[in-house]
């Protein structure tokens, strides 16, 4: 969530920053419901001081035995007058926070502006595209020589998006997971195993409620009314909702293995079919809780992670700095990192990093406090995948391909798979 005391003082600044982000939303709504809700409770206040110097002057007559009906009026009519706007102030402190809390994160200064994919900025490229000697194939092509990968029965279960892993395809997956979780672990960020279901305040102080309710799995019964994560990133930042942190805590850079659910997923096109695009998908959270003025070191850190694991997979990328109007919705700086996938003849994002500065620390009142005296500030977290393996797996499989269809294993992942060197060809 924004900082209403900025908004107020520098609406035209936030108008302009936000609708390079999303075009038709507007600050100004927000801050007449902001103005409303602060005349109420002010009215409010003198009404109920009113009453409380009115309710004296009654104790006094009638200490002296004087007639106060005319003040106990007086104080009757006040207090239905409080009731009313008691009322009126919880019906618009409602109302702005559903307002204000559906407006996204400003863009920091430095992210171009723009609406168009197409106008995202390459700040690099890593490794060279795969060539081959013979007609390749797409992985659902080397999945019928391989046998790893069982989409059918996959929707048998669950319907279509949800992929079942077997035999080599399992073994590769967890090889994945775990060679993933040891980079970064080496690199400095503590591994936690989190919860897959979270509660809606949780969605909410992570930003995916109320925008994104419908791109939810949820569960909700006379028992319970949860959510199933669409990523790591949500039971992570909830570790310290509503907490404040010492200064010398921080920075926290965490990391978590987890599933990932979401609705979204189903899209047209031969292209998207497989693994590209799914409901369920693994993948290797990183997050950090940070000081405000060390959130940009440690983006570069959780690049340089999420970096590391496809460097040593060989795999050829690029990094992306995403303008305005592809950006998340509580980010302030964004790169994606995509790979290159021969089989769909086109890149596609593994990693997206994002630095949130202190949206979402507002939203789930996480701050920290420099010293015992000092003042709590809202902290900065930062999110990042190091990596989603779905399309991590469709890289793998695609650029390592030998001509009678047999995929060549990675050496980093060849110790998790009990030194196998070649995934053979079953069909």
């Amino acid at each position: 969530m924004l900082d209403i005391k900025l908004v107020r003082e520098n609406p035209e600044v936030f108008e302009k920053k936000i609708r390079s982000k999303v075009p038709d939303a507007s600050v100004y709504p927000s801050l007449e419901l902001d103005k409303r809700l602060r005349e109420a409770k002010t009215e409010v206040e003198r009404l109920k001081a009113e009453k409380n110097r009115v309710s004296q002057e009654i104790g006094k007559l009638k200490r002296n035995g004087e007639d106060a009906s005319d003040l106990m009026t007086q104080v009757s009519s006040h207090s239905d007058e409080i009731n009313k706007l008691d009322h009126l102030v919880s019906e618009l402190e409602e109302q702005f926070i559903e307002d204000f809390s559906a407006l996204p994160n400003v863009p920091s200064d430095d992210i171009p502006v723009s609406q168009e994919i197409k106008d995202n900025v390459c700040l690099k490229e890593v490794g060279e595209k795969s060539s081959f000697s013979f007609p390749f194939k797409n992985h659902l092509e080397l999945n019928e020589k391989l046998d790893i990968l069982d989409f059918k029965r996959g929707a048998k279960m669950s319907g279509t998006g949800f992929p079942v892993y077997k035999g080599l395809g399992a073994r590769l997956e967890w090889a994945l997971l775990s060679y993933m979780l040891q980079i970064h672990i080496k690199n400095g960020f503590e591994q936690w195993m989190m919860p897959h279901l979270v509660r809606p305040e949780m969605m909410y102080g992570v930003g995916q409620l109320p925008k994104f309710e419908s791109q939810l799995f949820k569960i909700k019964d006379d028992d319970y009314q949860l959510y199933l994560i669409p990523t790591a990133e949500a039971p992570l930042n909830s570790l310290y909702f509503d907490e404040i942190l010492d200064f010398s805590e921080l920075p926290k850079k965490l990391t978590a293995y987890s599933p990932c659910f979401r609705r979204e997923a189903g899209a047209a096109g031969s292209q998207e079919r497989g693994l590209i695009r799914v409901h369920q998908f693994n993948k290797v959270e990183l997050f950090c809780f940070s000081l405000p003025e060390e959130s940009d070191r440690l983006f570069d850190e959780m690049i340089a992670s999420a970096e590391e694991v496809l460097e040593g997979l060989g795999l050829h990328y690029r990094n992306m700095l995403l303008v305005t109007g592809d950006m998340s919705f509580g980010s302030a700086k964004t790169v994606d990192i995509e790979v290159w996938l021969p089989g769909q003849d086109r890149y596609y994002e593994v990693s997206s990093v994002s630095n949130c500065t202190d949206y979402q620390a507002r939203r789930a009142k996480i701050r920290f406090r420099r010293g015992p005296q000092e003042k709590p500030e809202f902290l900065h977290t930062l999110n990042g995948s190091g990596v989603a393996t779905s399309r991590l797996m469709v890289a793998l499989l695609e650029n390592n391909q030998n001509s009678d269809g047999s995929v060549n294993i990675p050496k980093v992942l060849q110790p998790y798979l009990d030194g196998l060197e070649t995934i053979p060809c079953i069909n």
